[in-house]
């Protein structure tokens, strides 16, 4: 005599469902709490770096790779590399996508800012984002016709790429105005990794669809 098969009950299709159900619920929060994290993240770096830049200047009273006396004040393991005191930091903050030197004073910074005890770290090498975007500065945006790139900003701004559109948008509504091409910072649509911001055409207003990937930069 055969035994006749059994099936799920539905207290059973129930218990499965609402399993799944606590099993998705965990994912997605998770991936939100580490989306909020980042743009936590993020935001410190903004604000971490411009507080590190007027320690420097109250210290020194100078700008951090722009410091005249830089080499003279640390001669130890080797001598900083001096800026030439002209209240300009020269270079790009990625330095034109190749590898940070001493002698640009957009890479000197970073020396300069961690021999002095408000970075961590030692040498050059550029510091990255929490979504491996590089983090930089540099004097003005390039801006032959201010309305119509960045913003036309003529003093020191910080730069973080890479921003996935999520990111981006809530840093900038958490630190400004929710609007790329008005306001302190400022965001331009990126087609490629870690773009030049020289001259840059800022976005009329965020997508969020997903894909879209920003460069925000920051007056300091």
């Amino acid at each position: 005599m055969k035994n006749a098969q059994r099936g799920f009950t539905l207290v059973e299709i129930a218990i499965v469902l609402v399993i799944i159900g606590l099993l998705l619920g965990g994912i997605l929060k998770g991936q939100e709490m580490i989306t909020q994290a980042k743009i936590k993240n993020v935001i410190a770096d903004f604000s971490g770096i411009s507080a590190a830049y007027h320690g420097y200047q109250d210290r020194y009273r100078a700008i951090p790779g722009d410091d005249p006396n830089a080499a003279t004040r640390w001669t130890t393991p080797t001598p900083a590399t001096a800026g030439n005191g002209n209240g300009v930091v020269g270079g790009t903050y990625n330095n034109g996508g190749a590898a940070c030197a001493a002698t640009v004073e957009a890479c000197s910074w970073w020396d300069h800012l961690r021999r002095a005890g408000f970075v961590s770290g030692s040498g050059v090498a550029q510091p990255f984002n929490a979504v491996t975007g590089l983090i930089g500065v540099q004097t003005g945006d390039g801006a032959a016709t201010p309305a119509a790139v960045l913003g036309g900003f003529s003093g020191l701004i910080m730069c973080s790429a890479n921003l996935p559109d999520k990111i981006a948008i809530a840093v900038d509504t958490q630190m400004d105005d929710g609007v790329p091409n008005a306001g302190t910072v400022r965001g331009i649509l990126q087609t490629t990794p870690n773009p030049n911001v020289t001259g840059a055409t800022a976005a009329t207003a965020y997508a969020e669809t997903g894909t879209n990937v920003y460069a925000l930069c920051r007056a300091l």
